[in-house]
């Protein structure tokens, strides 16, 4: 019971503190089949907490068959294969078919290991430091997607305040953030740049390249999309132009251009304006298309992509959770070529 820990700060009562502590102990395989526990009075005193907060969390645990007590000896542990459930908190900056994806794939691996609730902090920061200040404690790990430009000393040092070994970074990892918690991250920054190397040679026979990077304040798209995407340009010496969006009314400027889209409404403008000039994509006009989607397997028979493995990244955050390896790795980020380049 060494590294037991209680936070008087904490919304978690001191008696589920201890549950909580003893359980992920046995879990971890710290505490194994017949091992003695601290008697409530050793609790008690050395982490100076009332007989009756120690002696309800001992029953909670008794009632449970988790330990059991032997008159005269102390209490053991009585059950090292916990058939419980563990508790998983997603906290997402949003619900999109590609966060569902990740969702769907934590679910479904993790399967009747644990019990999954999502919640969502819209890139609002106050609404992401209340969600933390609700759910810290509550559960065995937290599965975060931190999607901001930047952080509050308030917000670091919440995260901070998840132990390292359950807490899981996804999809963007803060720069601002240090420790040795899971992380699966995409580089948005060098994933575009490595990725537009990648369709160098059908991207020569274009005249200028456009990032449709849109201005969106409610849910910011990671400025390094637009600092990987100049590098490229810089680097292979294109023309080339960024604007926040392609909208019904926009004209194509002339034949030649190659647009880099984020959202699907830019996509689906651009493929309606091409049409209605009459130009054939893939050889007038050039698209590549974030994030792969059945849709873009068949629409204008075939729209070139860019995309993380959404899958994956939902399938290792769960794997880190029953394996209990925590490591930091990059997602993979592939190009799809079709002929819309």
């Amino acid at each position: 019971m060494d590294e037991l820990e209680i936070n008087a700060d904490s919304k978690t009562p001191k008696y589920k503190q201890i549950i909580n502590f003893i359980i992920n102990q046995i879990e971890k395989g710290k505490l194994k089949m017949d091992d003695r526990i601290p008697s409530i009075n050793e609790t008690s005193e050395e982490f100076y907490l009332s007989r009756d907060t120690v002696e309800k969390a001992y029953s909670f645990l008794k009632e449970r068959n988790i330990i059991t007590s032997v008159k005269g000896k102390g209490y053991f542990v009585s059950n090292a294969e916990l058939v419980s459930k563990v508790n998983v908190c997603l906290i997402f900056n949003k619900l999109s078919a590609h966060k569902k994806i990740i969702f769907n794939s934590i679910f479904k691996t993790l399967g009747t290991h644990a019990s999954v609730d999502l919640f969502v902090h819209h890139s609002d920061l106050e609404l992401f430091k209340n969600l933390l200040k609700k759910k810290i404690g509550e559960y065995n790990y937290y599965v975060i997607m931190p999607h901001f430009e930047r952080f509050d000393d308030e917000s670091l040092k919440l995260l901070k305040g998840i132990p390292e070994d359950q807490l899981i970074i996804l999809d963007k990892l803060p720069e601002e953030l240090q420790g040795n918690f899971g992380a699966i991250y995409q580089d948005f920054k060098n994933d575009i740049t490595k990725t537009l190397e990648q369709a160098l040679e059908e991207l020569k026979k274009y005249k200028k390249l456009v990032l449709v990077f849109p201005i969106d304040e409610m849910y910011p798209y990671p400025r390094e999309i637009e600092q990987g995407f100049r590098k490229f340009c810089a680097t292979n010496r294109f023309a080339f132009d960024i604007i926040d969006e392609f909208g019904p009314g926009r004209d194509i400027s002339e034949k030649g251009e190659a647009f880099v889209v984020i959202e699907e409404s830019d996509l689906v403008n651009i493929v309606k304006k091409a049409r209605t000039l009459n130009w054939q994509i893939g050889k007038d006009v050039g698209i590549i298309s974030y994030n792969d989607t059945p849709l873009k397997e068949v629409l204008a028979e075939g729209i070139t992509v860019i995309s993380t493995d959404f899958k994956k990244m939902g399938t290792r955050a769960a794997e880190m959770i029953l394996k209990k390896n925590f490591i930091q790795t990059e997602n993979p980020f592939t190009l799809i070529k079709r002929k819309s380049l």
